[in-house]
């Protein structure tokens, strides 16, 4: 089966070579420098060849929804002209993590997408915020297959809960406050995850989001952000999810309707072997 997982930028795609590398099948580990591969307009970092089936890539698209959006689109459609489609894509990077009465994602944790939701996504009313499906438009939520949640954020020790996309991060105690009461579930905050998941919702493909927290979400304090340290974190993530999908076939994840079924995942992984 072959995974793609898009960052925003080069150190975090980086950091998902690095813990895929690190868990090599059966107590290996890869060796050598990894591959890359390109596609018009980007360049997917393979960890050096490992011998097994599972196959990920790695691509740092860009800074916001629709950068992701659009590097995502562009792999999966690359990969699914060669014959030889995605099976899953991962939105993976750092972000900001939610804090407060009934949730702590501290710096340095990890968050696995629930739901991966547009925050921002609809039109400012006199009443307030309104998003952009009461509007009669489109959608602002994807939500991974529960299986594949339970298993990642296991294998990472992580938390599970909403991961907020949006196009301008929160700087103001205020601003947080109306995000989390208006999505009580979530944990973390990033720019890419909803672009990512609308690309791999076109294609017929799952998604997940994972978020190691580099800082609380807030009142902006560069001084307190621990941007290496939640490196660090998402490359032992990246490990996890390895670690995970290996453990896991995924005809055993239960995708809803909106995605793919049991059945076709099953196709998508032996016609799927580079």
């Amino acid at each position: 089966m072959r995974v793609l997982v898009v960052t925003a930028v080069d150190a975090e795609r980086d950091a998902i070579v690095r813990g895929a590398s690190a868990a090599g099948p059966a107590g290996s580990t890869g060796t050598g420098e990894p591959v890359e591969f390109a596609v018009p307009g980007f360049v997917l970092r393979r960890p050096a060849p490992v011998p097994e089936p599972l196959v990920i890539d790695a691509l740092a698209a860009g800074v916001g929804p629709a950068a992701a959006a659009a590097g995502a689109a562009t792999a999966l459609t690359a990969a699914a002209l060669s014959g030889s489609p995605y099976g899953l894509v991962v939105s993976a990077g750092i972000g900001g993590g939610f804090t407060g009465p009934g949730r702590s994602a501290a710096v340095g944790s990890v968050v696995v997408s629930d739901a991966i939701v547009a925050a921002d996504l609809g039109a400012e009313t006199p009443a307030g915020f309104v998003p952009v499906t009461d509007l009669g438009f489109g959608t602002v939520e994807h939500r991974p297959p529960a299986a594949l949640v339970r298993a990642v954020a296991e294998a990472a020790g992580a938390q599970r809960g909403d991961v907020l996309t949006v196009s301008t991060v929160t700087g103001t105690a205020e601003r947080a406050a109306a995000l989390v009461a208006a999505r009580p579930a979530a944990l973390a905050e990033a720019m890419e995850g909803f672009g990512v998941a609308e690309a791999a919702a076109a294609h017929g493909v799952p998604a997940l989001e994972i978020r190691a927290v580099s800082n609380p979400v807030g009142p902006r304090d560069r001084a307190a952000w621990r941007i290496g340290d939640a490196l660090e974190a998402l490359s032992g993530a990246s490990a996890a999810l390895r670690e995970a999908l290996r453990a896991a076939p995924p005809e055993t994840w239960s995708a809803p309707e909106a995605w793919r079924t049991s059945e076709t995942w099953s196709t998508s992984e032996t016609g799927s072997t580079s």
